[in-house]
């Protein structure tokens, strides 16, 4: 029998993409970056450098995001 993604529980779902993303992570050394996102890499580190900026919190982010909803 072949079920469907969307057929199956929620949970099931979840596991399932987790599952998946796993499998891509522990293969990272197939993924090769293409020069310009190495260039843009670079770029972003030497920017952090420079300013030592660490970027904000995710929650302080999420809550600007709902006040301006």
């Amino acid at each position: 029998m072949n079920t469907k993604p969307q057929h199956l529980p929620l949970e099931e779902r979840i596991k399932l993409v987790e599952d998946l993303w796993d499998s891509i992570a522990a293969d990272q050394q197939a993924l090769q970056l293409t020069d310009e996102q190495k260039a843009e890499l670079d770029r972003r580190l030497d920017a952090y450098d420079i300013d030592k900026n660490r970027g904000r919190l995710v929650t302080d982010v999420m809550t600007d995001i709902r006040r301006k909803l």
